[in-house]
């Protein structure tokens, strides 16, 4: 079985990956092992052991080189929204160019992947870039689920993307997110449609980062096996 390691902010992030994951493929059975962070640390999200820093540091250590003798393919994800024009030096990647034009989404995901083929190393990311599989959320991953609650333009959202989720989820849920507590449980229940391959491939594409992680997965061909339509 194929097997994929994830490399994310945090848990509910990697919940919602694995219902897009489940839904691109089809699969209600599939190999996936979170790397960063590990579950039983994250304690829902509130520990230290999640962060977009740690994504980094994750993808230096020894660890994110082990990773690869047991892992197919590697997920790393992290939202954009704190990582561009951090005050961090360490990072220091733009958010707009020479002439002050703010990146479309398209660019940001690039400059933030050449930040990351920095931090790996360009001899192993050179590599093992096929079973690197970026899901870089532009500016978070909430944007992602904009598609599954909006019709209108709303829906390709790139900023504020929890507010307007928020002002949503009360007509079909009976809560809204805390940006500094996220429930686990709500994030499995909002995106639990995308775990339907009809309903993830209707809406991926019209939130423009979504679209680039699914096109990601698409150019390496990964052959998980034929199940039925569910």
């Amino acid at each position: 079985m194929i097997s994929f390691g994830l490399i994310t902010e945090g848990y509910t992030d990697q919940i919602v990956i694995e219902n897009i994951l489940a839904g691109y493929f089809n699969s209600r059975d599939l190999d996936i092992r979170p790397l960063q962070p590990e579950r039983d640390k994250d304690n829902e999200n509130k520990s230290t052991y999640g962060g977009w820093t740690l994504v980094f540091d994750y993808c230096k250590s020894s660890d994110f080189k082990q990773a690869f003798q047991y892992n197919d393919y590697i997920i790393i994800q992290i939202d954009t929204d704190v990582l561009l024009d951090s005050q961090n030096s360490n990072y220091n990647i733009p958010k707009r160019d020479e002439n002050g034009n703010e990146f479309t989404p398209q660019q940001s995901i690039k400059k933030v992947i050449e930040k990351f083929r920095d931090t790996i190393g360009e001899d192993f990311y050179d590599k093992h870039q096929q079973r690197i599989v970026f899901a870089i959320s532009v500016d978070s991953i909430e944007c992602w689920l904009l598609p599954l609650y909006y019709t209108d333009s709303r829906k390709a959202k790139i900023t504020h993307c929890l507010d307007t989720l928020n002002r949503e989820l009360p007509k079909k849920h009976n809560f809204t997110i805390d940006a500094k507590a996220k429930n686990p449980t709500y994030y499995q229940e909002i995106s639990e449609p995308y775990r339907k391959h009809k309903v993830l491939m209707k809406h991926y594409a019209e939130n423009p980062s979504l679209k680039t992680f699914i096109e990601e997965i698409q150019s390496r061909d990964i052959k998980i096996g034929d199940e039925e339509d569910w």
